[in-house]
């Protein structure tokens, strides 16, 4: 269904917005190369991407969002500290239909790349999107997506177990289910068993691994079988910060209270975003904060993460952001600079009644 003229009007208000926020416009490609898209999040985009195929540029995507763009040119030569804005459709594909969320809708954006004072950043952007969107009388929620990265770097366990959870932390069931085999709660298959004492399936080689990569990933899982367990008492902690929901304002000592000591620079950062926050208007008690926020979304978010949602039960957030540093190494070649920025979705906007403060 084709973005309604309403929605473009509230986009365009938006985008004004942003702009006078100093925030330069940025267009950016309708197709986009897939491959640095795939190399980010592997085939997993694909059940959520439009994908095709042309034979001179090889194989590209509808727009699934602005950020990845949006992040490339500015790594490829923009001045810092930097503000961007932009509008336009993205294309994300649905498993069934529903009206609630469209194939193709209309995103406004605001990033911001500031190295000097990145919790100052996270402040500025949430204040810029509460004060746009108060008349809507919406639910805000943060989280902290380093506070879980955190949890997991300090576990005293195998590299290869913290590199697997870390990988897997946007994804709750399959992290969940890795911390119950390290910790040895779920019993190891009757098919590992067998083999790692030695046992080899008599049938055709298939698959992408080479045998090499196969001998090797059986190394891993070896190793893996004779380490200690992760202890019950570590799993039970980050068990209760995953299910971690409180008021914003309670959550460093809330945080504090689990014991974990390699949470202790996380929760620094929290209390410095939560002082900015104040520095802008914004009551951290009206907050609400969720620990395992922003896990269900893209998984380029490794710090400060918000959405602004509805009371209406089934439709998407109203709006949702974060903060992206790790993307900007990754998409600059080594080079890294603090990023944080978030989107509004007009369409949902006008559904809602229409209402913006500017």
């Amino acid at each position: 269904m084709p973005v309604r003229a309403e929605a473009r009007q509230l986009g365009a208000r938006l985008l004004a917005a942003f702009r006078a926020e100093g925030a330069a416009v940025i267009e950016t490609d309708i197709l986009q190369p897939a491959e640095a898209l795939l190399d980010l999040y592997g085939e997993d985009i694909r059940a959520r991407a439009y994908v095709t195929a042309d034979p001179l540029r090889g194989e590209m995507m509808l727009r699934p969002d602005f950020t990845v763009p949006v992040v490339q040119a500015h790594m490829a030569g923009g001045a810092e500290p930097a503000r961007y804005a932009y509008l336009g459709e993205v294309f994300r594909r649905q498993e069934q239909p529903d009206p609630e969320r469209p194939a193709e809708y209309l995103q406004a954006g605001y990033e911001v790349f500031d190295r000097d004072t990145p919790e100052e950043a996270d402040a500025e952007v949430f204040a810029l999107f509460a004060r746009l969107l108060a008349p809507m009388g919406l639910t805000a929620t943060i989280g902290d997506i380093g506070v879980l990265r955190a949890a997991v770097d300090g576990l005293d366990t195998l590299a290869p177990r913290k590199a697997a959870l870390m990988r897997h932390i946007w994804r709750p069931h399959r992290f969940h289910a890795l911390l119950e085999r390290y910790s040895g709660l779920a019993p190891m298959t009757d098919a590992r068993r067998a083999l790692l004492d030695g046992a080899r399936p008599e049938a055709p080689w298939i698959g992408l691994r080479s045998p090499a990569e196969m001998e090797a990933r059986i190394a891993t899982l070896a190793q893996d079988a004779k380490a200690p367990p992760i202890p019950a008492p570590i799993v039970e902690r980050l068990d209760a910060l995953f299910a971690l929901r409180c008021p914003a304002a309670e959550a460093p000592a809330r945080l504090t209270g689990l014991g974990l000591a390699s949470l202790a620079p996380a929760i620094d950062r929290l209390e410095r975003r939560l002082a900015a926050l104040v520095s802008h208007g914004i009551d951290p008690a009206r907050l609400n904060f969720e620990a395992s926020h922003g896990r269900a979304t893209m998984e380029y978010y490794d710090g400060f993460v918000f959405t602004f949602a509805a009371p209406r039960p089934g439709m998407p957030p109203v709006a949702s952001g974060g903060r992206y540093d790790a993307l900007t190494r990754v998409l600059g070649g080594g080079r890294e600079i603090p990023a944080v920025g978030g989107v509004i979705r007009p369409g949902v906007v006008a559904d809602l009644g229409g209402k913006l403060a500017c």
